[in-house]
């Protein structure tokens, strides 16, 4: 592989959920320490499953990996950031410091803007040369949305710091941030050193994904990452003409590599071809990069089962329908097929008479695309963090200004400049979203499993401050966003998955992540499957035998109640191959 040729010492994975990221970062760090480098693999996805992949206790400090000599991986925890952020913070203030000055400043810090900067204060660390001992830390970064975010953050809270002495209202003691400040313009050099850092953009042959990795690969340029690389995972080639689904494969994934934009065009490339075996365990991932692994010759595969039928998508809308209104979340891994389902969904129930509103929460939204095109009784659109940061800076001004000197008003201006005015505005929006559903159908489409559980934990933030306020003050009245989101008649969570470890995998956190806040998840949607769509061609045939093991896995309890969705000949694109998943049978 080309970007294991004299690779620079930063090495950013980066791209659209579900391309591979976490296999091929991790692949190459154990490369890099099989050729007796000093490796730091380090996760900043909120939901990595590295954990899985290695066999190992992920933690928030370098931790070595049994059986690969040289590497150490580590995983930056939001919550454990937070906390060490917070202690780090009060620390400053001092023994002078009265309760109720540390009390106040905890409350602070408490906020979704504070676990934000405390990920990104342990993410420019490793850039500013903390990490100096290591040759090389290599980056598996959490989905495109939600990495842009982590990569402007240096260039942002440098801006914002310099020459401000001020506090910041969301962050409690500016010192908190100001002590950082020649650490972040340290970070912000690292990233735009061609010499030190490579960006890897790896994408699928898939036309979403590949348009996902050159929108990423302009806006890395306006932040001065000019580095890049591309990578193609997963390449197929059918050895059966005549086996329809193999040939739609490889037709669908060549054609959208043919249409390659320009822009990614040009750029040093890389293909991994599509394995028989799952990326878990060292030896899997040794072979990944390898140029003879995985195989397949005809006659080799071992015969799978046909899977017992499961219901589909128009299942599920029917039971959604006779609902009459109320809050429709899809959730789940990035890359799995979150955004086909919602807007089928979505599709479906206007089909049935509803009135619906589909939205996404994730950064790089992809729900117009997908349904492309107009359809009478459904209101598209999403939470832009650019547009709903403005409008809350805007409604703030407004309200406060009249109270205010013309310097006070400047001040306050400043302050809600703060990179992390974007997550307190993106959870407002987020909030009036979730309170349409008292009255009609609101599909969220959200964004990839880690930057949701982030947006979640500002939803229980939230809750307890309200809580708290109107304490012995008619606080039964209240009705908060998790209260509704806990409301199994007013929410239904719809878990997507691929039929692979990892996704499975994922989705089970996911679940467990939302029982633990009080929210039942109220069924799954196994997509993309082969085992469903009927294949003989011998590596995705060898491939059948992990699907059957994922779809019996679920159906052992993991599950209540599961819904299929078969891999596609033609791409669910348009309202018309959308209808088709939902039409009542």
């Amino acid at each position: 592989m080309g970007f294991l040729t004299m690779p620079t010492r930063y090495l950013f994975f980066t791209g659209k959920g579900g391309v591979g990221k976490t296999s091929l970062s991790t692949a190459t760090a154990l490369a890099l320490a099989d050729a007796g480098k000093k490796v730091l693999l380090v996760s900043t996805d909120a939901a990595s499953n590295l954990d899985e992949m290695l066999g190992i206790e992920l933690r928030n400090i370098p931790t070595p990996v049994p059986g690969a000599p040289g590497l150490s991986v580590l995983n930056i925890d939001p919550d454990t950031a937070a906390e060490s952020y917070r202690q780090r913070v009060l620390a400053q203030m001092g023994a002078q410091a009265s309760e109720a000055e540390l009390s106040t400043v905890r409350e602070q810090l408490s906020g979704a803007c504070t676990t934000e900067i405390a990920s990104f204060d342990e993410f420019a660390s490793l850039l500013a040369d903390d990490a100096d001992h290591f040759d090389h830390i290599v980056f598996d970064t959490a989905p495109t949305g939600h990495t842009l975010r982590l990569l402007s953050l240096p260039k942002a809270w440098s801006g914002f710091l310099d020459g401000n002495d001020r506090g910041a209202s969301c962050l409690g003691p500016h010192s908190g941030l100001k002590m950082q400040e020649e650490r972040f313009k340290a970070a912000l050099e690292a990233l735009g050193d061609p010499a030190r850092t490579t960006v890897i953009l790896v994408t699928r042959p898939d036309r979403g994904a590949i348009a996902e990795a050159a929108r990423t690969s302009g806006e890395l340029r306006v932040l001065s990452l000019n580095n890049q690389r591309l990578v193609v995972n997963g390449e197929f080639h059918a050895s059966d003409a005549a086996d329809a689904v193999a040939a739609a494969i490889e037709t669908v994934g060549q054609q959208a590599l043919a249409e390659m934009p320009p822009s990614l065009h040009v750029l040093p490339q890389d293909r991994v071809p599509l394995r028989v075996f799952d990326t878990v365990g060292l030896p899997a991932l040794r072979a990944l990069l390898a140029a003879d692994a995985g195989r397949m010759e005809a006659g080799k595969a071992v015969p799978v089962e046909p899977a017992a039928p499961l219901p589909g998508l128009d299942a599920l809308a029917d039971e959604l329908a006779g609902t009459g209104h109320g809050l429709i979340m899809v959730m789940g891994k990035g890359g799995v097929g979150k955004t086909t389902v919602a807007a089928a969904l979505a599709l479906g129930l206007v089909q049935r008479g509803k009135t619906v509103h589909l939205s996404t929460t994730d950064p790089a939204a992809h729900l117009a695309g997908t349904i492309s095109g107009e359809v009478p009784g459904l209101r598209v659109d999403r939470i832009d963090p650019k547009v709903e940061t403005k409008r809350y800076i805007d409604k703030i001004m407004a309200a406060r200004s009249p109270g205010l000197d013309a310097q006070e008003q400047a001040l306050l201006l400043e302050d809600l400049q703060s990179p992390c005015t974007e997550e307190v505005a993106v959870f407002h929006a987020f909030s009036h979203v979730v309170s349409e559903g008292r009255s009609a159908f609101v599909v969220l489409d959200t964004a990839p499993t880690g930057h949701s559980l982030l947006l979640m934990d500002a939803t229980g933030a939230y809750h307890r401050q309200m809580m708290r306020e109107y304490e012995g003050q008619g606080a039964a009245r209240v009705v908060t966003p998790l209260m509704r989101l806990q409301d199994a008649a007013y929410t239904k969570i719809i878990l997507v998955a691929l039929p692979e470890a990892t996704p499975v995998s994922q989705a089970a956190a996911l679940q467990d992540d939302l029982r633990r806040a009080g929210i039942e998840p109220y069924a799954w949607v196994l997509n993309k499957s082969v085992l469903a769509a009927g294949t003989t061609d011998p590596l995705l045939a060898a491939r059948l035998g992990g699907e059957r093991k994922q779809m019996d896995r679920m159906a052992g309890g993991l599950a209540k109640r599961v819904f299929i969705l078969p891999w596609l000949i033609r791409p669910p694109v348009g309202v018309v191959e959308l209808s088709r998943l939902v039409a009542k049978k």
